[in-house]
């Protein structure tokens, strides 16, 4: 390898690394001992605990570079910035454990299929599917984004503490019926999901400790935060749309 092209590659990995370690951790505290929660990008994210580590969404086109491979990954939805079997592949080991919608086994054979409704555990983990889907919004007159029973959301419990991810979902009721959850990921997209003030009406009914926006593009945050105020819900805006990790250009599936 030339001398040149090697100090390229050294000087890539640091940087990409260096770029992975500075993302904001969201720690919190359970009985079993705490939860580190760091978002990738969009719908992407690290979860560790127990010295076992976990991606949700393991999306196309985005650079994992210094990041562990996964103990267990969940997908929840087959468009493509929420899975994709190369990155799936590049985060797998040996006893690498994959939980996904039924949708997802058409591409991602070697995933364990979870439907709504249903429960499993892996691990200190119990993992709940719940129901992720449009009402109204579709590409077209008589078609959903997200027809029902195709992608999940999931909670996440861990030493007692409810984590929840939404996936793709409008303010359906399945939404805002959910009980004792204490950290929301709560999706936002005026084209396929919510609206900032639809996202609100859902956290004010099913009331989490923290709310969390994901998976929100271009939405206006300080709509979500300003019309939570004194509501008791905590709201954490975080950074999912680092330069270093924005992908190129393409038209958003969800």
């Amino acid at each position: 390898m030339k001398p040149f092209l090697a100090l390229a590659i050294f000087a890539f990995c640091a940087v990409s690394g260096q770029a992975q370690s500075q993302r904001p951790v969201q720690t919190f505290a359970t009985s079993d001992g705490p939860v580190k929660i760091t978002p990738i990008y969009h719908a992407s994210t690290l979860i560790k605990a127990g010295g076992k580590v976990i991606y949700v969404d393991p999306a196309r086109l985005l650079d994992f570079t210094g990041l562990p491979a996964g103990d267990l990954i969940l997908i929840t939805d087959i468009h493509t910035d929420h899975m994709d079997p190369a990155n799936i592949a590049k985060l797998s080991k040996t006893g690498t454990k994959i939980i996904a919608a039924p949708s997802v086994l058409q591409t991602v054979s070697t995933a364990e299929p979870i439907s709504n409704g249903q429960t499993t555990k892996w691990d200190k983990w119990i993992i709940e599917a719940t129901p992720a889907y449009n009402i109204v919004r579709g590409p077209e007159p008589g078609k959903l984004f997200h027809d029902k029973g195709r992608g999940n959301g999931y909670i996440l419990t861990y030493g007692g503490t409810r984590f929840y991810f939404s996936g793709d979902t409008e303010n359906i009721p399945e939404l805002r019926s959910l009980k004792n959850i204490d950290v929301a990921f709560i999706c936002m997209s005026e084209r396929t999901t919510m609206t900032p003030e639809e996202a609100v009406e859902a956290v004010l009914a099913f009331h989490p400790k923290v709310a969390i926006p994901y998976h929100y593009r271009t939405a206006d945050l300080s709509i979500f935060k300003k019309k939570l105020e004194g509501s008791g819900v905590e709201v954490r805006v975080l950074d999912w749309y680092p330069k270093d990790q924005a992908p190129p250009e393409q038209s958003p599936k969800s």
